[in-house]
C-alpha cells in the first residue's frame, strides 16, 4: 500500500459510493501505513481482545516493560504463568501468547515472505494459534501488512457504521456487507472503505 494505491482507491470510492463520498472529504486523506514489527502486532491484538483501548494500552505497556521492550518467542515461553498474569494478562491470554511464540519457534508459522501469499492462506496459517481468530488476522493484513482488499464482515463497528451510514434499521449481516460492498465498487480497495467506515464513527454531528 503506497500514496498512489490510496489514491486511486480514494478516487474510486468517491465516485461509485455517494455515501463514502461525504465520509471522505470530512475524515480526508486514509493514513493506512504498512509496518513489519509482525509479532509485536498479534502480540497486541491478544492482548486487546475484550479490552478497551486505554485498558489494552496499560497492559500493553506493563507487558514491553516487562520484556524491555524487547519481546522475543524465547523469552516469553521462558517467563512464568504468574508473571505473565502479574502484568493483567488473563490465565487465557497467558496461554495465547505463548502459544504463538511456540508456533512461531516451532516454525508452524512463519512471518517470512507474506508478501507472496493470499489473504486466505494468511488467515489460514495465523488462526492456527490459539486466541487469533478470522478478525484478528484480517486488521493484522489491513493494519499491519496494508493490504487493500479486506473486507471484515464480521467487524461491529463496520455493521454499525454501515447501519448508521447507509440508514439501515438494524445491523447488517455478513451476505448484506458484501452485497453493499459490490454494489457499491469498493473492491479492490475496500480495507480503505472499511477505514473511512471506522473514521466516521468517530465524528459528532
Amino acid at each position: 500500500m503506497n500514496n498512489k494505491e490510496i489514491i486511486k482507491g480514494i478516487q474510486q470510492l468517491s465516485e461509485n459510493d455517494s455515501v463514502l463520498a461525504k465520509i471522505i472529504e470530512k475524515a480526508g486523506r486514509c493514513n493506512l501505513k504498512p509496518h513489519k514489527d509482525y509479532f509485536k502486532s498479534f502480540l497486541d491484538s491478544i492482548i486487546g481482545q475484550q479490552l478497551s483501548m486505554r485498558v489494552a494500552e496499560v497492559i500493553s505497556g506493563r507487558f514491553m516493560n516487562f520484556f524491555e521492550n524487547k519481546p522475543t518467542p524465547e523469552k516469553i515461553l521462558a517467563a512464568a504463568d504468574s508473571d505473565l498474569r502479574m502484568l493483567g494478562l488473563s490465565a487465557a491470554k497467558t496461554k495465547y501468547v505463548k502459544d504463538l511464540s511456540d508456533k512461531i519457534l516451532k516454525n508452524e508459522i512463519s512471518f517470512e515472505n507474506l508478501a507472496h501469499q493470499t489473504d486466505e492462506e494468511l488467515i489460514s496459517e495465523f488462526t492456527k494459534v490459539k486466541g487469533i481468530g478470522v478478525w484478528t488476522t484480517q486488521m493484522f493484513l489491513i493494519f499491519t501488512l496494508g493490504r487493500l482488499n479486506v473486507l471484515p464482515v464480521l467487524d461491529l463497528g463496520i455493521k454499525r457504521a454501515i447501519m448508521i451510514n447507509y440508514k439501515l434499521k438494524t445491523l447488517p449481516d455478513e451476505k448484506k456487507i458484501i452485497a453493499l460492498a459490490k454494489r457499491k465498487k469498493w473492491a479492490p480497495y475496500c480495507s480503505i472503505a472499511c477505514w473511512y467506515l471506522w473514521r466516521s464513527l468517530e465524528f459528532k454531528d
